[in-house]
């Protein structure tokens, strides 16, 4: 009895473990990685603004007296206010508490440190309030992406992480490129080249599985829809030459490079070899073959169609109808006469 009652205890402590200690660091892997998109969001509009500054003086018509009284526009605080104005969306929320969070720092850089940092993104996001990296490493401590931060994942990839402080520093691999350092190339892919740090991966023909070069004869092995001809190269598996087509008996089979489509046979025929009228096996009803086309059979040329009284023939394409003739009009089956109201 003991043990039963001492398992639930242990998924509810395994549980307590995972939501204590296993969200919490998933988390805060995410929100490393969004704190540095923020702050180089941040540091960009930033200099924007400097930017659109550049030209601008304090506005008050008298240029001259305003910048010796109150020192240079362009290194003064009501410039600093204007450019850090337009540097958040009032939206984001994320932005607005960074700033209002280190908004004293902004003017310790521009008063202080500008001259001699005048990399903003650097001097703030990476080495004051520590949320980036340099480009090439990642983590708490900004240690080098693989393949070394001058080309991380070897340049055939990316850096989970690379130039944030969070991140794991494993490579997600470019189309064309596998393995831990991206060096290997993806099935469908042959190497052009390769050592302990660099790897050229292209595309194999589009009739190989796997390739040893570019041409279809460079094929391990041939994709469906292709076949080894004699002299071992891939080519075009032609579906649409069979004895039996592939297609329903109203579509005509359609080849293409290793594959093939079945189309709509034109509605004037039934079964067909290809598009339009003059490639039907046989005509639809309502249609006769006309020197090789099938064409509209009209019907109303016809004794014996329409019949009734006061019923005429109205020909359409593959059909007919009959309706009233003029001052008829059809009661209980019949065509009878319109009778007009005085």
């Amino acid at each position: 009895m003991q043990s039963n009652s001492s398992e639930p205890r242990l998924v509810r402590v395994l549980l307590c473990i995972f939501v204590l200690v296993v969200l919490p660091s998933s988390y805060a892997k995410r929100d490393l990685k969004s704190a540095c998109s923020t702050c180089q969001k941040i540091t960009e509009n930033f200099n924007k603004g400097f930017e659109k500054t550049t030209n601008q003086n304090f506005g008050g018509g008298n240029t001259a007296w305003e910048e010796r009284k109150l020192s240079k526009y362009e290194t003064s605080e009501i410039r600093l206010m204007e450019i850090m104005e337009d540097l958040c969306d009032s939206s984001s929320f994320e932005c607005n508490q960074m700033l209002e969070e280190h908004e004293e720092l902004f003017e310790t850089w521009w008063f202080k440190r500008k001259t001699k940092h005048p990399d903003l993104h650097k001097w703030l996001c990476i080495e004051t309030i520590k949320v980036c990296c340099p480009k090439g490493t990642f983590g708490p401590d900004c240690n080098a992406c693989l393949g070394g931060s001058e080309k991380p994942c070897h340049s055939n990839g990316l850096c989970d992480g690379d130039g944030t402080r969070g991140g794991d520093g494993q490579c997600s691999c470019n189309d064309g490129y596998k393995g831990e350092f991206c060096l290997d190339c993806s099935d469908g892919f042959y190497s052009q080249g390769k050592n302990d740090s660099y790897a050229l991966c292209s595309e194999c023909h589009e009739s190989c599985v796997t390739c040893n070069g570019a041409t279809h004869q460079d094929c391990d092995e041939c994709k469906a829809g292709w076949q080894e001809d004699e002299q071992e190269a891939c080519v075009d598996v032609d579906e649409c030459s069979r004895d039996t087509s592939p297609c329903k008996d109203d579509q005509f089979c359609l080849n293409s490079e290793g594959s093939y489509s079945c189309k709509a046979c034109d509605k004037v025929c039934s079964g067909c070899t290809g598009p339009g009228p003059d490639k039907c096996q046989n005509c639809a009803v309502g249609y006769q073959n006309t020197d090789g086309t099938c064409t509209d059979v009209d019907e109303c040329l016809q004794s014996d169609v329409c019949s009734l009284p006061h019923r005429q023939c109205v020909n359409s394409r593959g059909s007919y109808s009959c309706v009233c003739s003029r001052g008829y009009e059809e009661k209980d089956g019949e065509c009878v006469e319109v009778v007009l109201q005085e």
